[in-house]
């Protein structure tokens, strides 16, 4: 039977005008964009079992963490990723080098038969970045805005570098003690403390006059796993600085931790997401219950997922800001950071948030354009900074709780006594 013409006429768009075709034509396409990438969000989901592992390291992390000692044991295409890093941004090559020591001494905990590579890596990092903070100063490792104003604190230092190199030497001294690394971490330590203790708000400035969450947290866990090795106790402190964040660095709307503020404590930016899971992961070691509560707001506030795959924003609705090298670039309408998503996987993890996990690691596959060879793993729109944040957060676990041990033990003797 032949179909009515004005049928088919209808059908086929003829005699029905442009403003009633052309959103008809682009609610189709959108029906269709939707449900390829429903379908490909089935292609890209990971089976966890493949990045996370109880004990030991899953596959696709131990790819990764081959990738990472490549690079280190590669003088060639250590030059290469470095430059790379430093043509955008000094700090990376600082952050990848002590997000990878934290992963490092994860990995030697959870493969004793590991620990000679990773304390042979992270000896050979942490021994580069001391000689080079002595060679070329505090500016090599920052931005160069570091120098456009004095810092309120003489002389002055930076409690971005301080607190994750002490990181990076607590962290080495926790899978294995080296004699001559505890008077270094000692030092730095009490300096570092000095120094947080000088401000109004007990917080160290990161550059000149300008203080982050991030930097200052990452102190307090480097004082408690100092604390952790050497017995002294550094938690009268870090109480006062959790008092003095909960009453004047908290964001009244969202209730999270505010990222930056000059040294007396007045605001610079609101909560930022390439922050705020990173102070949830630091804060974990000192306050569970404040580290959960900042988890919790950050996951209301800042995680999303479309169609399956998760990603983080870089600020919460009642708080925007605007795009930097901390925030990376961010995909309008949905608001996606590149920096937020990254370190979206540290807190994740911290938390073992695995609904979260699964969607970040969903879009991992499928934009981040993962490069496997010879049994090494990374990502090609990524950077060793990236690549490390997402290792470290896929074998966390291991190094906080052997100091939250330690440091329990130590505290039970000292109240013994």
């Amino acid at each position: 039977m032949e179909m009515n013409p004005r049928l088919r006429a209808v059908l086929d768009g003829q005699g029905l005008p442009l403003k009633v075709r052309l959103p008809a034509t682009l609610l189709a396409l959108a029906a269709a964009a939707a449900l390829w990438l429903q379908a490909m969000h089935f292609l890209w989901w990971p089976n966890l079992n493949d990045y996370l592992a109880a004990k030991g390291l899953a596959p696709q992390t131990r790819a990764m963490a081959e990738r990472h000692l490549e690079l280190w044991t590669d003088p060639v295409l250590r030059a290469r990723e470095v430059a790379r890093m430093r043509g955008r941004n000094a700090e990376w090559d600082f952050m990848g080098r002590t997000f990878l020591v934290l992963a490092l001494a994860n990995i030697g905990l959870r493969e004793p038969a590991e620990q000679p590579r990773c304390l042979e890596a992270m000896d050979r990092i942490i021994d580069e970045t001391l000689r080079l903070e002595k060679e070329r100063g505090l500016y090599f490792f920052l931005m160069d805005y570091a120098r456009a104003k004095p810092w309120v604190n003489q002389p002055p230092r930076s409690t971005f570098l301080d607190g994750e190199i002490a990181l990076m030497i607590g962290a080495r001294q926790m899978l294995e003690e080296r004699a001559d690394y505890r008077p270094l971490l000692a030092e730095r330590v009490d300096v570092m403390i000095e120094y947080l203790k000088k401000g109004p708000v007990l917080s160290g400035e990161s550059y000149p006059d300008e203080c982050w969450t991030f930097c200052n947290s990452a102190a307090l866990a480097a004082a408690r796993v100092s604390d952790a090795l050497d017995g002294r106790d550094h938690s009268g402190f870090i109480t006062a600085w959790l008092a003095s964040a909960r009453k004047k660095l908290i964001e009244k709307q969202t209730g999270l931790l505010i990222a930056e503020y000059t040294l007396d404590g007045s605001e610079l930016g609101g909560p930022e997401g390439s922050t705020t899971w990173m102070v949830a992961h630091c804060l974990a070691l000192v306050d569970q219950p404040l580290a959960r509560d900042q988890y919790r707001r950050a996951r209301r506030e800042l995680a999303r997922g479309f169609l399956g795959f998760g990603y983080a924003k870089e600020w919460p609705a009642a708080c925007r800001g605007e795009a930097d090298v901390d925030s990376g670039p961010v995909i309008p309408v949905l608001e996606i950071s590149a920096g937020s998503s990254g370190l979206a996987f540290l807190g994740a993890a911290t938390f073992d948030d695995r609904e979260t996990l699964s969607g970040l690691l969903a879009s991992l596959n499928f934009g981040g354009f993962p490069v496997e060879r010879g049994g090494k793993l990374r990502y090609a729109a990524s950077n060793q900074v990236g690549d490390a944040v997402i290792l470290y957060a896929l074998v966390q676990g291991p190094l906080w709780e052997r100091v939250r041990r330690r440091w329990e033990a130590r505290a039970g003797q000292g109240a013994g006594r």
